[in-house]
């Protein structure tokens, strides 16, 4: 028996083979070829592969969001087989005798730059969907696997560690688990596999090897163990776990279509925080109430170039029309620290966690804050959308970014798009001075939603991100309840509502001090709703106390 012990981050027992996911290497060079037509006809197969790809995407949006979630798509197809693009690209193979690799690359960033200095906005914004239709070519041609996993059959996926980036990217219909040498419970792959609801360890250091690949282990996601080969002692408790968690699945299906509500009648929202337009599955087959954070910056972190308006206005509406008039809280772009992005070009800051980040990078940049604001109001007209920025310090940062919705707001009316003006805006309080503040911030906003990882981090002076604080990272810290309770009472004596949007709030053992403190909403990974709500249905909120306060 193989025995690794990590750190559990996302509970739940599976058993399944490991497989090592395996950076590609995507750079492209130019070298003379010796057989045109052996190139030309590779180049075909990356089209047609590339054209196969994109329509069976289009039919998965048509069945998942309808027909106009399926145009992006299906204008993608057709970028393929533009006459004009393929005779760049042929041209360009042709009279520089060069690899097929090097031409596309050539030609997308040709017509990128032709469409990107056009005077249309439009037209403009089809710079960067050339730029991934060429991408997906040069994958085809460079033997890229789409969606990172080469298997026929569901995966734990196995990694030193991975970026949000790598994470988003991932064909989540193949990954049975999570295990990793490095990362923390706070780390986006440990998110993800609680927003799957799929086992997860991290911190497995050097024990985790590659020479395990294609082995059959078990992953128990509570006491962060990974073992291969297990003895009898260790199958059978595997496999008595792995029954109760059947158990405990199916009672908790009984609490779809329950209210959300105590015994002694406290209503208490309970909604999903998603990473993209896909999770919403997730939020509906769990009865999830509502979208309570959206984190708008994967759409950043799964492109090679900015996300246009028009890209992120269809993402934003297909969650929108989904969630059927629910309420949808979109964060604006959160990247920075931990969320890196190429080709923002952001210098190095020795500490990324107290550097230019979130709400800092759109002030700065008015015109990528614009774009996604324009996209978020646009989407408004299609369900209950609410704006959410993050990082909040100061007052004045509130007040420039509701000039900007401001002056949003009034270019979609002189321009006739229908939008939403009474879209609801609200801010996080994730930092020691949001809380200290938090009476003058909530009379510029309509709620608070904390977020419980970065205020903890900012809080203890703990990085959220190092596997090697433990007990360190403490979010049941009384220095960080206090806090909550001291945003909690200023929102609610300026008479907005404050939820939680951090990992604590899908902690059932807190659900008590939250009821104390008059939290009004918890949002939470769609596999925790369930079960947080049959809690909060055995509760009584009149007989919570605050002692969990106390030092």
């Amino acid at each position: 028996m193989i025995l690794m012990q990590g750190k559990g981050v996302s509970k739940g027992v599976v058993k399944g083979p490991l497989y090592f996911f395996r950076r590609q290497d995507t750079t492209v060079g130019k070298t003379t070829v010796n057989d045109q037509s052996v190139e030309q006809a590779r180049l075909q197969q990356a089209q047609e592969k590339a054209i196969a790809q994109l329509e069976a995407l289009a039919e998965r949006c048509r069945e998942e969001a309808g027909d106009e979630s399926a145009v992006l798509f299906e204008t993608h197809a057709m970028f393929v087989e533009d006459e004009d693009f393929a005779s760049c690209i042929q041209s360009t193979m042709e009279e520089e005798n060069c690899n097929a690799e090097y031409a596309v690359q050539t030609a997308g960033e040709q017509f990128a730059a032709m469409f990107a200095a056009m005077d249309d906005a439009y037209m403009q914004a089809r710079a960067a969907d050339i730029r991934d239709v060429a991408r997906r070519i040069l994958n085809n041609l460079m033997g890229v696997v789409e969606g990172g996993i080469d298997s026929d059959e569901p995966v734990i996926v196995a990694a030193d560690d991975l970026a949000p980036s790598e994470t988003i990217q991932l064909d989540k219909s193949k990954i049975l688990g999570f295990v990793t040498q490095g990362g923390s419970g706070n780390s986006h792959t440990a998110i993800l596999a609680r927003t799957m609801g799929i086992p997860a360890v991290c911190g497995l250091g050097d024990a985790l090897k590659a020479d395990y690949s294609g082995r059959l282990a078990y992953v128990d996601g509570e006491t962060g163990s990974v073992v291969l080969e297990p003895d009898e002692l260790t199958l059978a408790t595997m496999r008595e776990k792995y029954a109760r968690q059947q158990e405990m699945n199916a009672l908790y299906q009984t609490m779809k279509g329950q209210e959300d509500v105590t015994l002694d009648g406290k209503k208490v929202n309970v909604y999903c925080n998603i990473g993209s337009p896909e999770d919403v599955a997730a939020v509906l087959s769990n009865d999830g109430q509502g979208i309570g954070l959206f984190r708008s910056e994967f759409l950043y972190l799964a492109a090679d170039d900015y996300p246009s308006e028009d890209t992120q206005f269809e993402a934003y509406k297909s969650v929108a029309a989904a969630m059927d008039g629910k309420r949808v809280i979109i964060r604006t772009l959160d990247i920075g620290a931990d969320k890196q992005v190429a080709y923002f070009d952001m210098k190095k800051e020795e500490n990324p966690a107290l550097g230019v980040r979130a709400i800092r990078i759109c002030l700065n940049r008015p015109e990528v804050f614009r774009a996604q604001l324009r996209a978020l109001y646009r989407a408004s007209a299609y369900g209950k959308i609410a704006i959410m920025f993050p990082m909040i310090t100061s007052v004045w940062e509130v007040r420039e970014c509701k000039r900007a919705c401001q002056k949003v707001m009034a270019e979609l009316e002189k321009e006739g798009i229908p939008f939403n003006k009474d879209t609801e805006i609200g801010v996080m309080i994730e930092t020691p001075a949001s809380v200290f503040v938090a009476e003058e911030l909530a009379r510029e906003v309509d709620f608070f939603s904390v977020g419980t990882n970065d205020l903890t981090q900012y809080t203890l002076a703990c990085d959220r991100q190092a596997n090697d604080l433990g007990k360190f990272f403490d979010p049941h810290h009384p220095a960080v309840l206090r806090a909550l309770k001291m945003a909690a009472d200023a929102a609610h004596k300026a008479g907005i509502w404050i939820g939680i949007c951090g990992e604590l709030g899908a902690d059932v053992s807190m659900l008590p001090t939250f009821l104390a403190i008059g939290i009004d909403e918890l949002s939470v990974s769609p596999s925790a709703v369930l079960p947080l709500r049959a809690a909060i249905r055995k509760s009584i909120a009149k007989t919570c106390t605050l002692e969990a306060l106390e030092c």
